[in-house]
Protein backbone atom coordinates (compact mmCIF):
# COMPACT_ATOMS: atom_id res chain seq x y z
CA UNK A 1 0.00 0.00 0.00
CA UNK A 2 1.18 3.60 -0.84
CA UNK A 3 2.06 6.21 1.95
CA UNK A 4 -1.00 8.02 0.31
CA UNK A 5 -3.34 5.42 0.27
CA UNK A 6 -2.12 4.95 3.77
CA UNK A 7 -3.18 8.92 4.31
CA UNK A 8 -6.45 8.47 3.27
CA UNK A 9 -7.10 5.87 5.10
CA UNK A 10 -6.01 7.43 8.37
CA UNK A 11 -6.67 11.33 7.91
CA UNK A 12 -9.76 11.55 5.17
CA UNK A 13 -12.41 10.44 8.36
CA UNK A 14 -15.54 12.97 8.01
CA UNK A 15 -19.04 12.43 10.34
CA UNK A 16 -21.72 15.06 10.01
CA UNK A 17 -18.79 17.48 9.20
CA UNK A 18 -16.74 16.49 11.54
CA UNK A 19 -12.94 14.64 11.17
CA UNK A 20 -13.36 11.27 13.11
CA UNK A 21 -10.57 8.99 14.70
CA UNK A 22 -10.15 6.65 11.41
CA UNK A 23 -10.28 2.54 11.79
CA UNK A 24 -8.99 0.49 9.58
CA UNK A 25 -10.74 -2.57 8.09
CA UNK A 26 -10.43 -5.66 10.28
CA UNK A 27 -8.01 -6.85 7.10
CA UNK A 28 -5.22 -4.28 7.78
CA UNK A 29 -2.90 -3.94 10.48
CA UNK A 30 -1.11 -1.08 11.82
CA UNK A 31 2.39 -2.72 12.59
CA UNK A 32 4.29 -0.66 15.48
CA UNK A 33 7.54 -2.24 14.70
CA UNK A 34 10.99 -1.45 17.13
CA UNK A 35 14.21 -0.90 15.49
CA UNK A 36 17.10 -1.95 17.88
CA UNK A 37 17.16 -4.96 18.94
CA UNK A 38 14.03 -6.53 16.56
CA UNK A 39 15.06 -5.69 13.37
CA UNK A 40 18.99 -4.91 13.17
CA UNK A 41 21.40 -4.93 16.05
CA UNK A 42 20.74 -3.79 19.59
CA UNK A 43 22.20 0.23 19.73
CA UNK A 44 21.83 2.19 22.29
CA UNK A 45 21.28 6.06 21.33
CA UNK A 46 24.84 6.90 23.24
CA UNK A 47 26.41 5.20 20.64
CA UNK A 48 24.93 6.51 17.49
CA UNK A 49 27.94 5.88 15.04
CA UNK A 50 27.34 2.32 15.47
CA UNK A 51 24.04 2.61 13.72
CA UNK A 52 25.59 2.94 10.92
CA UNK A 53 27.15 -0.48 10.86
CA UNK A 54 24.30 -2.61 12.53
CA UNK A 55 23.32 -5.88 10.81
CA UNK A 56 19.82 -5.96 9.72
CA UNK A 57 18.31 -9.13 10.40
CA UNK A 58 16.65 -10.89 6.98
CA UNK A 59 14.20 -12.92 8.06
CA UNK A 60 12.86 -9.38 9.54
CA UNK A 61 13.39 -7.63 6.31
CA UNK A 62 11.27 -10.52 4.34
CA UNK A 63 8.58 -10.70 7.07
CA UNK A 64 8.46 -6.59 7.23
CA UNK A 65 8.29 -6.38 3.21
CA UNK A 66 6.21 -8.84 2.49
CA UNK A 67 3.08 -7.63 5.37
CA UNK A 68 3.77 -4.09 3.43
CA UNK A 69 3.23 -5.93 0.12
CA UNK A 70 0.18 -7.57 1.47
CA UNK A 71 -1.14 -3.93 1.95
CA UNK A 72 -0.73 -3.24 6.07
CA UNK A 73 0.71 -0.36 7.24
CA UNK A 74 4.43 -0.40 8.73
CA UNK A 75 5.27 2.50 10.63
CA UNK A 76 8.80 2.26 12.80
CA UNK A 77 8.45 3.43 16.74
CA UNK A 78 12.00 3.44 18.31
CA UNK A 79 13.38 5.07 20.77
CA UNK A 80 16.00 6.25 18.83
CA UNK A 81 15.30 10.15 19.04
CA UNK A 82 14.94 12.76 16.32
CA UNK A 83 18.77 13.48 16.32
CA UNK A 84 18.82 9.54 14.58
CA UNK A 85 16.11 9.91 12.15
CA UNK A 86 18.40 10.22 9.26
CA UNK A 87 20.88 7.80 9.68
CA UNK A 88 18.06 5.61 10.57
CA UNK A 89 16.26 6.32 7.67
CA UNK A 90 19.39 5.93 5.55
CA UNK A 91 20.27 2.22 7.44
CA UNK A 92 16.53 1.42 6.83
CA UNK A 93 16.94 1.97 3.04
CA UNK A 94 20.36 0.74 2.75
CA UNK A 95 18.86 -2.65 3.74
CA UNK A 96 15.80 -2.40 1.61
CA UNK A 97 13.35 -2.27 4.50
CA UNK A 98 9.75 -0.84 2.98
CA UNK A 99 7.81 1.12 5.25
CA UNK A 100 5.32 3.81 5.48
CA UNK A 101 6.84 5.93 7.80
CA UNK A 102 8.52 6.08 11.71
CA UNK A 103 7.77 7.28 15.03
CA UNK A 104 10.89 8.35 16.98
CA UNK A 105 11.70 8.99 20.99
CA UNK A 106 9.41 5.96 22.24
CA UNK A 107 9.73 5.88 26.04
CA UNK A 108 13.40 3.91 26.86
CA UNK A 109 12.92 0.97 29.10
CA UNK A 110 10.45 -1.74 28.05
CA UNK A 111 8.28 -3.19 30.19
CA UNK A 112 5.50 -1.37 27.86
CA UNK A 113 1.85 -1.34 29.15
CA UNK A 114 0.05 0.02 26.52
CA UNK A 115 -3.27 1.58 27.21
CA UNK A 116 -5.82 2.88 24.15
CA UNK A 117 -9.29 3.29 22.97
CA UNK A 118 -8.48 1.47 19.89
CA UNK A 119 -7.82 -2.57 20.17
CA UNK A 120 -4.19 -3.12 20.94
CA UNK A 121 -2.11 -6.32 20.45
CA UNK A 122 1.05 -7.06 20.71
CA UNK A 123 4.10 -9.79 19.86
CA UNK A 124 7.05 -9.94 21.84
CA UNK A 125 10.24 -10.13 19.21
CA UNK A 126 12.15 -13.21 20.73
CA UNK A 127 15.27 -13.66 18.17
CA UNK A 128 13.30 -14.62 14.92
CA UNK A 129 10.35 -13.28 12.67
CA UNK A 130 8.38 -15.57 11.00
CA UNK A 131 4.31 -15.75 10.50
CA UNK A 132 2.06 -14.68 13.38
CA UNK A 133 -0.06 -17.38 15.19
CA UNK A 134 -3.29 -18.00 17.41
CA UNK A 135 -2.32 -17.94 20.75
CA UNK A 136 -4.67 -17.63 24.09
CA UNK A 137 -2.69 -16.11 26.73
CA UNK A 138 -4.00 -14.30 30.13
CA UNK A 139 -3.92 -10.55 30.00
CA UNK A 140 -4.11 -7.67 32.28
CA UNK A 141 -7.29 -5.19 31.72
CA UNK A 142 -9.43 -2.78 33.08
CA UNK A 143 -12.26 -4.35 35.48
CA UNK A 144 -15.68 -2.75 33.29
CA UNK A 145 -17.75 -5.17 35.53
CA UNK A 146 -17.80 -7.89 33.12
CA UNK A 147 -16.07 -10.99 34.44
CA UNK A 148 -16.28 -13.50 31.83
Amino acid sequence: MKKEDVDKLLHDKVEEGEHISPILPENIKNYLIDIDGTVGDDIPNEEPERMVTAAAYPDAIATLNRWFEEGHIIYFFTSRTEDHREVTETWLKKHGFKYHGMVMGKPRGGNYHWVDNHLVKATRYRGEFTDLIKKEVTIEVFDDGNHN
